[in-house]
């Protein structure tokens, strides 16, 4: 049976008329409370994120993810607002945003570490994947390391910060990477590993527990699951979709590696400044550029390297009856783009088109 997966996404609430960022995701919340249970606020006022339910199929999780966004636009166009799925907002100002400091966890966040955590107007796609034994996730997540980097370069969908064209496709990473425990996790010893590690982090006063390890994938301090956070939020739920299958897939090649000892693919201390540079130049060139193959060890062109990651997760798909879907899905993202490339697109005809297509690109979504 295919693992269960789970899927976060966080959108921008932006007014429908002007364009920018509103400090109104708790009236979102507020009026869908009735109806649906699964869309909360965030850090940021001007952030919400929906959650889907415990999903066993690609098809499941494309009707929730599709349920979850048609709920933030019905509750949300009588307020005159709209959730943008975008990793960062192309025109708005940090400086004019506001944590949510109602919030006690938050209000702790904001006090410590300041101007870090009001800039983080920021949004991504958390993947969880179901991994019940701790030992298990621990050795999973060494083993799928190296296709992180890869991942992020198919969701790249933040290219714009405060008006500016940054020269990355996920600026997103950029600004997620300032908080100190923000990044690549190390190569863990076991599950004692990584508890001593939380416990000695604690005790130096760098976390307060372990849901302030920021990691690109880590074990979920809440649930069972491996849970994936190197995703911007796609423009397109149908790519959410494909991305999920393949971070279930990999996960799923990773535990039979894991119980067939089999070698990590890249190890040691030179791994880790290896894979932190690869994550860099995904974010910075998502599929216009080459990218680190981690098969070779070399720069190879993105395409490349996404069909290298796509062929190491076939087994799992088929077995779970997903290779025909996700090789479709990705063959669609990488013949029209990720979300970077889209906006870029928008804004050869101008830079201020990029907001009012966002809005109406949303919009007509649903």
């Amino acid at each position: 049976m295919a693992l269960t997966v789970g899927v976060e996404e966080e959108f921008l609430v932006t007014d429908r008329v002007t364009g920018a960022l509103s400090p109104r995701a708790d009236e979102i919340v507020a009026a869908a409370s009735t109806a649906v249970a699964d869309i909360t606020t965030e850090l940021n006022l001007c952030q919400i994120e929906a959650a889907t339910t415990i999903c066993s199929t690609l098809d499941d999780v494309e009707h929730e993810l599709t349920r979850l966004r048609r709920a933030l636009e019905v509750y949300g166009a009588p307020l005159g607002l709209v959730a943008l799925p975008v990793g960062t907002h192309p025109t708005s100002r940090w400086e004019d945003q506001q944590i949510d400091v109602s919030s006690a966890r938050y209000a702790v966040m904001e006090d410590r570490y300041q101007v870090v955590a009001r800039e983080q107007v920021i949004c991504g796609c958390h993947v969880h994947v179901a991994a019940t034994d701790a030992e298990l996730r621990i050795g999973t997540i060494n083993r799928l390391r190296p296709w992180l980097a890869t991942l992020l370069a198919m969701s790249a969908n933040s290219p714009y910060w405060q008006g500016a064209d940054t020269g990355y496709a996920s600026y997103r990473t950029q600004i997620w990477q300032r908080w100190p425990t923000a990044g690549m996790p190390p190569e863990l010893q076991g599950s004692q590993g990584f508890d001593d590690l939380v416990r000695e982090m604690v005790s130096a006063g760098a976390i307060d527990d372990a849901t302030h390890l920021y990691w690109y994938v880590r074990p979920s301090a809440r649930f069972p699951t491996i849970e994936f956070r190197v995703c911007d939020v796609c423009l397109d739920p149908a790519d959410a979709v494909t991305l999920t299958g393949l971070l279930r897939g990999l996960v799923t090649v990773s535990m039979h590696e894991n119980a067939h000892d089999a070698p990590l693919l890249l190890a040691g201390p030179a791994a880790d400044y290896l894979l932190r540079a690869a994550v860099w130049r995904a974010a910075r060139y998502g599929l216009e550029d080459r990218l680190f193959d981690p098969a070779s060890g070399r720069l190879a062109p993105a395409v490349a390297v996404v069909e290298g990651l796509l062929a190491h997760v076939r087994p799992a798909l088929e077995e779970a009856g997903d290779w025909e879907r996700v090789a479709a899905g990705v063959d669609r993202l990488v013949r029209n783009g990720n979300g970077a490339m889209w906006q870029r697109g928008v804004a050869r005809k101008g830079h201020d088109q990029v907001v009012p297509a966002l809005i109406e690109r949303t919009t007509n979504a649903c």
